[in-house]
């Protein structure tokens, strides 16, 4: 039960998510109603660039502004008179 609900369903629950976004979808733009003609002005190839645009920005930042400094030596966790001393930088 572990193994599924670590690696199967975190794998399989995107898919199963868009297949049911396409069969709801494709019901809804057969109709005739004021939902179908909603979802077909929107315009969907703008909406996706604008969240790959800001999935690049805010992943540019988030790597600016993360991290230790470079120039800094790492001293790798070692054993001390019997005791397991965790890495740091010096």
């Amino acid at each position: 039960m572990r193994f599924f609900l670590t690696y199967v369903l975190p794998l399989l629950m995107p898919t199963v998510l868009y297949l049911l976004y396409l069969v709801i979808s494709r019901r809804i733009m057969s109709g005739q109603g004021e939902l179908a003609e909603a979802l077909r002005r929107v315009p969907w190839l703008w909406l996706f660039g604008g969240g790959l645009v800001l999935v690049g920005v805010s992943l540019t930042i988030y790597s600016l502004s993360t991290g230790g400094e470079t120039h800094r030596p790492y001293v790798p966790p070692h054993v001390e008179d019997g005791r397991v001393v965790p890495g740091r930088l010096e």
